[in-house]
C-alpha cells in the first residue's frame, strides 16, 4: 500500500513538472491543447462534486440519525469550522495592519471600472440576489428538486440532501426504506467507481493544469497593490503553515502525517482552484490516507466544503478594508473587528455562487457605496490568489476531518 503511495506521489510530480516546463514553453497548438485538456478534467470533477456532496451527507445522516455520536460530530465539526475561519480573518487583519497597504491613484481606481462592470454584466443574476440579503437567502432555497443540481448551488443541494437523509432516518423500518436505502448506498458506490477512475488518469489532467499555470502572468506589482498581493498572500500562507498546524498539535496529531495523507487533495485545490471539484478526492484522501472513520470522512468533508472557507475570510476582510480606505478613510479597530464578523459569515455563505469570494466582496463594497474601480484593478491579481486560497481552504478542511475523527472516536480506539 505504501509503495502505491509513494508511486502515485512521484507521478504526480512528474506530471507537475512536465506540465510546468511545457506550458512554458509559450506554444500556442500546445497551450490550446492543454487549455482543452483542463477544462475537460475540471468538468468531470465538477460533474461527479455534485452528486458526491448529496449522496454522502445523505447517507451519513441516514446511517447515523439513529446513533448517539451523530450530534457530536455535527458539533465539533462546527466548531472547528468557526474557530478556524476567524482566525484566518485575524491572521490577515493583523497583517493589514502591519503592512499597511497605500491608497492607490484615482486614475488607477477609475481605470478598473470597465473590468468591474464586464464581471457584473456577465454575471448580473448571481449579483443581484447577492446585493440583496434576503435574496442571498431565498436564492440558496430550492423551488424544485432539480434547480440546485442544475445550478451547482451547493449550500441548496445540502439542504435537500439533509432532508432526504433525516426523512431516511425517521421512516419507520420497513422494506420501502430497505429499498431506498439499498439504492442510495448503490448509488454512491457506482459514485466512487467513477471517481477511483478520474483519479487513476489524473496525471494527463496534472500536466494540463501545471501547463495553465505556467502560461499566467500576474505583470507588474508594485507599492499599494503589491502590499496589498503582500497581505493576502503572506495572510493564506500563515494560515496554511503556521496556524492550522498548531490546531492539530493542540488536538495532539502530528501535522505533518495529516499533510501527508491529504497532499493529493490539496495539490488537486491548488490547481483547479475549486474546492467542489476537489471534494472526491479529499474524501477519498481521508478515508484511505489519513483512515478517518467513513462516517467522518462522508459527512465532514462535504459539510467543510460548503462552510469552511479559511481563504475566503480572509480574502473578503483584507479587500475590504484596501477597497474602503479609497472610500472611507482610515478605519477604527473597532470597525474592523466588526468587519472581521462580516468577513466569517460571508464566507461561510460562499458556496454556489460564481467567483464566489472576488463576487461577495464586490457586493459587500457596492452595498456601502465604495469605490469599485478598487476591484477591477485587483481582478487581474484574482486568479493567483484563488489557487492560493483553494488550496488552504482544503487544508482546512482536512485538518477540520482529523481533529473531529479523533475527538469522536470510541475512547478505546483512540
Amino acid at each position: 500500500m505504501k509503495t502505491d503511495k509513494f508511486r502515485q506521489v512521484i507521478i504526480w510530480t512528474a506530471a507537475l513538472v512536465l506540465g510546468a516546463i511545457l506550458g512554458s514553453l509559450g506554444l500556442a497548438k500546445l497551450n490550446e491543447f492543454f487549455d482543452f485538456v483542463a477544462g475537460a478534467y475540471t468538468r468531470l470533477f465538477q460533474f461527479v462534486a455534485v452528486p458526491t456532496i448529496a449522496l454522502a451527507v445523505t447517507t451519513t445522516l441516514a446511517s447515523l440519525g439513529a446513533r448517539k455520536d451523530t450530534g457530536r460530530i455535527f458539533l465539533h465539526t462546527i466548531t472547528y469550522t468557526l474557530l478556524t475561519t476567524i482566525a484566518a480573518a485575524l491572521v490577515g487583519l493583523v497583517l493589514f495592519r502591519i503592512i499597511q497597504p497605500d491608497v492607490l491613484p484615482q486614475a488607477v481606481v477609475d481605470s478598473g471600472m470597465d473590468a468591474v462592470k464586464s464581471q457584473i454584466g456577465s454575471h448580473q443574476q448571481a449579483f443581484e440576489a447577492l446585493t440583496s440579503g434576503y435574496g442571498h437567502v431565498l436564492a440558496i432555497i430550492p423551488n424544485n428538486i432539480l434547480q440546485p443540481f442544475l445550478a451547482g448551488n451547493v449550500l441548496s443541494i445540502l439542504i435537500v440532501a439533509a432532508a432526504v437523509g433525516m426523512s431516511l432516518t425517521l421512516m419507520p423500518e420497513s422494506e420501502n426504506k430497505a429499498v431506498l436505502m439499498k439504492a442510495v448506498f448503490g448509488l454512491q458506490d457506482l459514485l466512487f467507481t467513477i471517481i477511483r477512475g478520474l483519479v487513476w488518469a489524473l496525471p494527463l489532467g496534472i500536466v494540463a493544469f501545471a501547463a495553465q499555470l505556467a502560461q499566467v502572468k500576474v505583470g507588474d506589482v508594485a507599492g499599494s497593490l503589491g502590499k496589498y498581493l503582500a497581505v493576502v498572500l503572506a495572510g493564506n500562507l500563515v494560515q496554511f503553515f503556521i496556524v492550522l498546524p498548531l490546531f492539530l498539535v493542540v488536538r495532539r496529531i502530528n501535522p505533518l502525517r495529516v499533510f501527508k495523507a491529504m497532499s493529493p487533495a490539496v495539490l488537486m485545490a491548488l490547481l483547479t482552484k475549486s474546492s467542489a471539484a476537489t471534494l472526491p478526492v479529499t474524501v477519498s484522501s481521508a478515508e484511505n490516507n489519513l483512515k478517518a472513520r467513513p462516517e467522518v470522512a462522508h459527512f465532514v468533508c462535504p459539510i467543510c466544503c460548503t462552510i469552511n472557507m479559511n481563504g475566503c475570510a480572509a480574502f473578503i476582510l483584507v479587500t475590504s478594508l484596501f477597497v474602503m480606505q479609497h472610500g472611507a478613510g482610515p478605519m477604527s479597530i473597532g470597525s474592523m473587528l466588526v468587519w472581521v464578523l462580516v468577513a466569517c459569515i460571508a464566507a461561510i455563505g460562499n458556496a454556489g455562487v460564481p467567483m464566489g469570494c472576488y463576487f461577495l466582496t464586490l457586493a459587500l463594497m457596492a452595498g456601502q457605496g465604495m469605490p469599485l474601480g478598487v476591484m477591477g484593478v485587483l481582478l487581474p491579481l484574482y486568479t493567483v490568489i484563488d489557487m492560493i486560497e483553494t488550496a488552504e481552504n482544503v487544508w482546512s478542511d482536512s485538518c477540520v476531518c482529523a481533529m473531529v475523527d479523533k475527538d469522536t472516536r470510541p475512547q478505546e480506539a483512540r
